[in-house]
């Protein structure tokens, strides 16, 4: 198993071909301006010592170093072994709200900001856990599958913002319901829902859809993210305030943390609501609830141990380029001198 770990400098290979152009062309120019100034047997007795074949092997010995020089530059790494990495954690799926109430700013810098944030440190803090995202308002949809690459569940969940769902409300159910299809390993026992919300507006049977989930081993963790006094919902353009949502009063909106919406749905779901004002309480107490499952063991192979192969190539390279720095275009003196096929008596 091998890897490329810069590979955009294989482009530079293409200085090669140019330089054979390049050395063809100078090597046809000498031809013909030594052509008019001397026939070849009188230029052979006027230098004697001229190479023709020393002029091509130091090109050879050029390119070859540059080409050296540029798989370096890619550094190609070997992995020395296969090794069986073993696992332990349990399958976690955060369920984001991404409705308008979101944007309100009632905690820094806003609710779904803070609420992305509030994940991001969570998956930080897991280790050998399987993690999934869904967003909802309106309606569900599924961004990140339940997946062990923490890196692209973080990339993926800071794309999400308030216009990914065009139906407002929200839609908790669908939320739950969707989560109930993302725990693919049926022996996995401890499955874990955190629904991050403000608690406004959730529509539909709550109670229900949460005991149906609690019954499939489903455990349901609600974070409240905003605050009891609430805050407008501003309305802005490219960053820029415009103004803040209004009613069909025309007056203006204020939306606020709907804890005993979040207890009811945690107290079904065989779960706890915890407050997600502070990030740190909030990460040491889901730490504390995922470290009190028991966690299933599963492996997952995976090449390791990959080592750096560069320094040859430099190696090479470097040879090759003290080799043409001492190859000169005329015939060898000393090589003459050896007489090993007794040209001379």
């Amino acid at each position: 198993m091998y890897q490329l770990e810069e590979p955009i400098y294989f482009y530079l290979l293409l200085a090669i071909p140019a330089i054979v152009v390049l050395f063809m062309i100078v090597l046809f120019w000498k031809y013909r301006v030594q052509k008019k100034f001397a026939d070849s047997r009188l230029l052979k007795k006027l230098s004697p010592d001229r190479s023709s074949f020393k002029s091509l092997l130091k090109i050879s010995v050029f390119c070859f170093a540059l080409a050296a020089l540029i798989f370096g530059l890619v550094n190609p790494k070997i992995g020395t072994k296969l090794e069986t990495v073993k696992r332990e954690g349990v399958d976690v799926v955060f369920a984001l709200d991404v409705s308008k109430s979101m944007l309100a700013e009632d905690i820094a810098p806003n609710r779904i900001e803070k609420s992305k944030q509030l994940i991001t440190q969570i998956i930080n803090s897991l280790a050998g856990d399987r993690v999934g995202i869904i967003g909802y308002a309106g309606s569900s949809f599924p961004q990140v599958p339940i997946t062990t690459d923490f890196a692209s569940a973080k990339l993926f969940l800071n794309g999400m913002n308030t216009d990914m769902v065009s139906s407002q409300g929200t839609a908790i159910t669908e939320a739950i319901t969707m989560a109930k299809t993302y725990y693919d390993d049926e022996e996995q026992t401890n499955r874990v829902l955190f629904i991050i919300s403000d608690g406004e507006d959730h529509e539909g049977n709550i109670a229900q859809i949460a005991e149906e989930a609690a019954s499939e081993g489903i455990k349901i963790y609600t974070i409240g993210v905003g605050t009891i006094a609430g805050g407008p919902i501003p309305i802005k353009r490219n960053g820029v305030l415009q103004s803040y949502k209004r009613d069909q009063n025309n007056e203006q909106v204020i939306t606020r943390l709907g804890e005993e919406t979040l207890i009811e749905i945690a107290d079904q779901g065989n779960g706890s609501y915890i407050d997600g004002n502070n990030t740190k309480e909030v990460v040491e107490e889901v730490t504390a609830i995922l470290n009190g499952m028991d966690k299933k063991e599963f492996d997952a192979k995976q090449f390791t141990d990959f080592k750096d192969q560069f320094q040859w190539f430099l190696a090479g390279a470097l040879f090759l380029l003290i080799v043409d720095a001492l190859l000169l275009e005329r015939r060898t003196a000393w090589l003459r001198k050896l007489n090993l096929f007794n040209e001379r008596e």
